[in-house]
């Protein structure tokens, strides 16, 4: 019997975006998220006395600002040494694209895959044996798997792996192959990286994403870890995941259907914070508020949202462990727009003018060459997911409804007081 350990896009270092701009965010949770559920993951391995530690590429996150990443990864693989377990790491392609770890000396308890070809080290004490290939590059559009070599007969054989495999949303398509590629080596487990959500992909033979182990943005939302795999006369006997993220993203969806006043939202969303909190097990959470349903105070939300937000944010530091990454409105008004705006009006056109814009072949750069100029100027770690500029056309168009919901409270709001 023995057990390993798989994990997968470390990126050590990696910063976590979305919160650094608000002034009570969790600074040194930031900042240090990575190398502690790194520090998590080496105490899982040495707490579990397993045999050996996999790690499928992207351990960095490109290149480094100093020495200081590679001195604390080559600290925790000393830990390892120490405890008697071996690390098995193949570079991904970040890895593949920087300069600084190529040259970075390892402990003799880590091996480190070739990137020329593949490679197989055998584990003669356990009767294992590991073939894997590194990427020599950051980009690498090859069918890598093609190339390994065949099973081992009599041995328990494990392939690492960084692939998208026949590609996955988000994820840049490297290293492609398909499951029958992995199915015709004869390995008995795979052990993949690259993509940041957990999956078994297959179960015979057993092909593994154990996903990233601390989510950086809130894309990567829900838990995150590594695999415990457990193998008893040559077969795996059981394969558990488990939790190694410092800071949990969530989305945290509240429906305000029945809130009719301002202090019923409150206590809504109060409730939802509340509720997901206790679900991410003593770990500060990074949120985004999602509102939804068909509001009575739709038109309000979108009116005083500045207010709003604080007022969320206000409740989560209440609360305490939360904060808050944006608040996204996704409600639904009650009253029909014609009886807003009516159907021949100034307003009624202007909205009309709105819902002709066409996003669905381009982006707000190509209409407008003003903001292309913009994006030029920009720095690129604010050109991120969640920037307009960047956004892809369903962003787009969600935009051009939030700017008619906008028109609509504003006109609402004067009406009223008129």
């Amino acid at each position: 019997m023995f057990t390993f350990i798989h994990a997968a896009d470390i990126h050590l270092d990696s910063p976590l975006r979305g919160l650094e701009s608000h002034e009570d965010a969790p600074v040194d949770e930031i900042r240090g998220a990575t190398r502690r559920a790194f520090i998590n993951l080496i105490d899982l391995a040495i707490e579990e006395a397993v045999d050996f530690l996999l790690i499928a590429g992207d351990l960095y996150d490109g290149d480094w600002k100093d020495y200081n990443t590679g001195l604390f990864f080559t600290r925790q693989m000393g830990r390892l040494d120490k405890a008697g377990i071996r690390a098995f790491i193949v570079s991904g392609n970040h890895d593949g694209a920087s300069r600084i770890t190529r040259n970075l000396p390892l402990p003799e308890n880590v091996v480190h895959f070739s990137a020329a070809k593949p490679e197989s080290f055998r584990l003669d004490e356990l009767d294992v044996v590991i073939h894997a290939q590194s990427y020599a590059s950051g980009t690498i559009t090859e069918n890598l798997a093609a190339n390994y070599p065949l099973r081992i007969s009599g041995s328990f054989n494990i392939g690492i792996l960084h692939t998208a495999l026949t590609g996955r949303p988000g994820h840049e398509n490297y290293a492609p192959c398909s499951l029958d590629d992995l199915k015709s080596r004869g390995y008995d487990y795979w052990a993949l990286g690259h993509v940041h959500k957990q999956e078994v992909v297959c179960k015979d033979p057993m092909i593994v994403f154990p996903g990233n182990i601390q989510g950086r943005h809130i894309k990567e939302s829900g838990p995150k870890g590594a695999v415990l795999v457990r193998v008893e006369d040559g077969h795996i006997a059981d394969i558990e995941y488990r939790d190694l993220d410092v800071v949990r993203w969530v989305l945290c969806h509240v429906d305000l259907t029945i809130c009719e006043t301002e202090e019923a939202v409150y206590e809504q969303v109060r409730t939802a914070m509340d509720n997901e909190l206790n679900l991410g097990h003593s770990r500060p959470l990074a949120m985004r508020l999602v509102l939804t349903g068909n509001c009575p105070l739709h038109t309000e939300l979108h009116n005083r949202f500045l207010h709003w937000t604080e007022a969320f944010r206000g409740i989560a530091a209440a609360i305490g462990e939360i904060w808050l990454e944006k608040v996204q409105l996704s409600t639904q008004r009650q009253i029909g727009l014609d009886e807003i705006v009516g159907t021949d009006t100034p307003f009624s056109e202007l909205l009309q003018t709105i819902d002709s814009l066409d996003f669905k072949e381009v982006g707000l750069t190509e209409l407008l060459p003003e903001l292309a100029r913009l994006k030029s100027k920009l720095p690129p770690e604010l050109l991120h997911e969640d920037c307009i500029l960047e956004g892809p056309p369903a962003k787009l168009e969600a935009l051009k409804d939030e700017v008619k919901e906008l028109l609509i409270g504003r006109l609402m709001h004067y009406g009223s007081k008129s």
